[in-house]
């Protein structure tokens, strides 16, 4: 089964685009509360965006083939700058979201709640990217209701102290969480990727990792496109109909690998990471 390919967007025109090539899923991120600081110094995305955006998007792919997944913030109550969870979640529901992610989470408790507003009104995905959470995987699963996780090593692999978040692939953290989403078919995902032959670890051998390991989606990275530096439609579109072939027909490729194709692959990939981490060390 092809990967479900993510991608985030609050521009209709480029959403139009992503679906049209065959991206699965259009990814508006509302998420902003405690960002900043966890990522400060990064080249991180921090997008921030509307419920106008979910509304806008809603219209382009309510038409099409691809779902909207919104990111909201993590579980919160009203405050003087934003409004209760509750009404966030319900909002974006009502605005298009089809499917809704919850970042951040540490307790078993904040899912309950999570799933307690959510369930019955839109798909959920929990995006597991804390220390606390992964150490708590067997208690998130125990707790069920839930339509699939997102493995965010992004924000996972500062949680650990690590320097490259591709660590979280070669060191056995990934490895560990997919074993136990895996024996409990629970769908799930890691990570973002970029056009084949691009990013610091090429994309590839990370989607051969997401075979080896039995994930099912992936977000593009601002490396496979970032439409907000690209003023031409058509390269945007060209970079999404030639990126997304590429990634598909490379897909047909690592499904059919042999055991010792994804052992050798895995044995490449911590090699590379290697080599990655120490040029940071170097700097």
């Amino acid at each position: 089964m092809a990967l479900g390919l993510m991608y985030i967007t609050n521009n209709p025109q480029v959403a139009a685009i992503a679906q049209t090539a065959g991206v699965d899923r259009i990814f508006v991120d509302m998420e902003y509360i405690g960002k900043e600081e966890r990522q400060a110094g990064m080249n991180t995305v921090k997008s921030h965006h509307t419920y106008q955006d979910i509304k806008n998007i809603s219209a382009v792919t309510r038409n099409g083939n691809s779902r909207l997944l919104v990111r909201v913030n993590p579980m919160h109550e009203a405050a003087k700058d934003y409004c209760s969870s509750k009404e966030e979640i319900e909002t974006a529901v009502s605005c298009g979201a089809d499917i809704i992610m919850l970042p951040m989470f540490k307790t078993c408790k904040e899912v309950e709640s999570f799933l307690n507003i959510a369930y019955g009104k839109a798909k959920t995905m929990l995006l597991l990217e804390t220390k606390e959470a992964a150490q708590k995987i067997d208690e998130i699963i125990a707790v069920g209701g839930f339509d699939e996780i997102h493995i965010g090593l992004n924000d996972l692999h500062l949680a650990y102290g690590k320097k490259f978040m591709f660590e979280l692939l070669s060191d056995g953290t990934v490895d560990r969480l997919a074993y136990k989403l895996n024996s409990n078919a629970i769908r799930f995902g890691f990570g973002g990727i970029a056009r084949i032959g691009y990013g610091t670890l090429p994309a590839e051998y990370i989607i051969a990792e997401h075979y080896r390991l039995n994930s099912q989606s992936a977000i593009l990275s601002r490396s496979f496109c970032n439409a907000n530096t690209i003023d031409d439609t058509q390269t945007i579109r060209r970079l999404f109909n030639e990126g997304i072939k590429n990634i598909r027909d490379f897909e047909k490729k690592a499904s059919a690998y042999t055991s010792d194709e994804y052992f050798n692959n895995h044995k490449t990939v911590v090699s590379l990471v290697e080599k990655i981490v120490e040029g940071f060390n170097g700097k």
